[in-house]
C-alpha cells in the first residue's frame, strides 16, 4: 500500500492507496492508538447534500482530543477552547483516500503563547504517528 504524504501548509497528511471505509477505519483506530479520542464527526458529504443538495466525494472530518494534552494547553491559555480538537480530514481521491491532521504548532501559534508550544508539539508528534501508522 501507498503512502505518498500530503503537502499541505496547514497539516500532514498521506495519500493511500486503500478504499475509504477501510482508510476512517484505521484511522479512527491510529487516533486512539495515540491516545485520541474522536469527539465528533461530521459527514461533510452528507451534510452537503441535506443543505445544498449537491452530490460530494467521501470526506469525513474527525474532531480528535487527546484529554491530558488538552487539558495541559487550557491550563495555559482559557481561549485554546476555541482551537479544539484537533481537525483530522479522511477524504476520497479518484485513485486514493487522504488522511490529514492539521499542524498544531501552526494552528495555537495565533494565540502567541510561548508556552503552548510543547503541547502544540507532542500532538503533532502523535498526529504524525497515527498517520504514519496508517
Amino acid at each position: 500500500m501507498s503512502h505518498e504524504k500530503v503537502t499541505s501548509s496547514i497539516g500532514y497528511g498521506r495519500q493511500l492507496e486503500a478504499p475509504f471505509t477501510q482508510v476512517l477505519e484505521r484511522a479512527r483506530k491510529a487516533l486512539q492508538g495515540e491516545g485520541f479520542g474522536v469527539l465528533c464527526e461530521i459527514d461533510v458529504r452528507e451534510k452537503m447534500k441535506e443543505k445544498l443538495g449537491v452530490d460530494f466525494r467521501n470526506y469525513i472530518i474527525l474532531g480528535a482530543c487527546n484529554p491530558p494534552l488538552a487539558y495541559q494547553a487550557l491550563q495555559q491559555d482559557l481561549n485554546v477552547g476555541l482551537l479544539l480538537p484537533c481537525n483530522v480530514v479522511v477524504y476520497e481521491e479518484t485513485d486514493c483516500t487522504v488522511v490529514a491532521a492539521i499542524d498544531a504548532k501552526k494552528m495555537l501559534s495565533v494565540l502567541d503563547n510561548p508556552a503552548l508550544a510543547s503541547a502544540a508539539g507532542l500532538v503533532n508528534e502523535k498526529l504524525h504517528r497515527a498517520i504514519d501508522k496508517l
